[in-house]
């Protein structure tokens, strides 16, 4: 009778359909697809977050982030397949592939830099560099030193990194910028003091593409012997870099604004003159105790594959997106007027074009340019609806500095997709104006700034 039993309930089961169980991971998300936040699609568009648009956006975002090239990519793979061992086992060869592997990376990052590879420390990103150069270098000589020299136009994370330290007593100057966005290097010079401890100012800026003149200000730095930091971020793989001829003591650098994977950067520390700085972190004592925890091989070899790939191709990409540039703000002024540049238009890296377009508000023009992703300032603040602190330090008039959009072109951006995104842009722009009562007063030859409005 159990028999009888055993043999009926094995039939049945085995008369079910098992779900298949496959030998990796890939092949799991494959068969079973975890429920995600992706993009739903159906043949009349794709819908996210109550957005609805007809396919997905033409991509002018690049200082926010950069697409993976498909060559670093191809470099990451192994580390994440097969060569999947941690960098710090020194008692296999799992390990030991790893370390030449990080090490052969540090080389890449520092020969597109002309630095040393001792002098290379990975991170997991510029805000973390930035983190440890002006937080670091300041703790470690606060007994002598208590004034950090800086610019009103830097990245949020240096910005709110000195505002930390003048919550411990440090003193802060913040530079002000010329229109232009450029630093005045006399008015660097006469804040200069006995306890200044760094000068830390960018070299290409995220949100104006305006680029700093580093040489003078290295000149200035070594003049005063102050260490000098710079976040060029914006400018790896983009311009040419010389530490040597910057004078720069720290460099922080990021991996996914140069077509390299996100969660990586690196931190460039000076050795001769050597520069101290004390660690953020504590652990195990990685990175010359300056950064501890495991270093990421795959991120790290992505980084390193993205910054051959800047050395060899910087001057070609260069020539291209000079070009596209100069395309897309010609197809735009040719059939708007009040297209204003902001910062300045002979020191600025080509593929950050940031506009403001008279009498129109730029949060009704992004949301009318869901075609295009674009943004309309730093993506760690374009949540705000403040208008840009950046604009604002330039002195741009608080209704165009709310009416900026920032164009991202890059590697892999089209001659075709610059076409349309001038198409949507004065489409969009033209549309805005018409609805516009103050465009309309201009058009009669009113002069706006001279009406006193009174208040009901």
């Amino acid at each position: 009778m159990a028999t009888k039993l055993m043999t009926s309930i094995l039939r049945r089961t085995s008369l079910k359909p098992s779900p298949v169980r496959p030998l990796s991971t890939a092949a799991a998300a494959a068969v079973s697809p975890l429920p995600t936040a992706e993009p739903q699609e159906d043949p009349t568009g794709i819908s996210i977050k109550g957005v609805k648009i007809s396919g997905r956006p033409l991509y002018l975002d690049m200082q926010a982030t950069s697409p993976v090239d498909p060559r670093v990519l191809d470099a990451m793979l192994p580390f994440y397949l097969s060569r999947y061992g941690n960098p710090h086992s020194r008692t296999h060869l799992y390990g030991w592939e790893s370390d030449e592997a990080v090490e052969s990376a540090r080389s890449q990052v520092a020969s597109l830099i002309n630095a040393s590879p001792k002098e290379i420390v990975f991170t997991s990103g510029a805000t973390e560099c930035n983190n440890i150069s002006v937080k670091g270098v300041m703790h470690f000589y606060k007994d002598k030193k208590r004034h950090v020299i800086t610019t009103q136009t830097e990245h949020k994370c240096v910005l709110d990194s000195c505002r930390h330290l003048q919550q411990e007593g440090f003193d802060i100057t913040y530079l002000p910028v010329r229109p232009d966005g450029l630093v005045d290097l006399d008015t660097l010079r006469s804040a200069i003091r006995p306890d200044t401890g760094l000068i830390s100012i960018m070299a290409v800026n995220n949100e104006i593409g305006v680029i700093q003149p580093m040489e003078e200000i290295g000149e200035i730095c070594k003049e005063f012997k102050i260490p000098f930091h710079t976040d060029a971020a914006q400018a790896l793989g983009k311009i040419p870099i010389d530490v040597d001829k910057w004078n720069v003591s720290l460099m922080s650098l990021s991996g996914h604004k140069v077509y390299g994977p996100k969660g990586v950067g690196a931190l460039y520390m000076r050795r001769r003159p050597r520069i101290r700085v004390e660690p953020q972190m504590n652990g195990g004592g990685q990175e010359r105790g300056i950064r501890s925890g495991t270093v990421p091989t795959p991120l790290v070899v992505g980084m390193g594959a993205a910054c051959e790939l800047a050395m060899k191709e910087m001057e070609y990409d260069e020539e291209r997106i000079k070009g596209l540039q100069e395309r897309l703000l010609n197809g735009i002024r040719a059939k708007l007027d009040g297209v204003v540049v902001n910062g300045s238009v002979e020191r600025r890296y080509a593929g950050n074009l940031n506009l403001s377009f008279a009498y129109v508000e730029g949060e009704s023009l992004l949301m009318g340019l869901k075609e295009v992703a674009v943004s309309s300032g730093s993506a760690c603040t374009s949540a705000s609806l403040e208008p840009s602190y950046v604009l604002r330090a330039l002195g741009v008039d608080e209704d165009m500095a709310h009416t900026s959009i920032r164009f991202g072109i890059g590697r892999f951006t089209t001659e075709e997709e610059i076409d349309r995104a001038i198409e949507l842009t004065v489409k969009q722009v033209v549309k805005l104006r018409e609805m516009s009562p103050l465009y309309e007063m201009v058009k009669e030859g009113i002069d706006i700034k001279k009406i006193q409005w009174s208040q009901h």
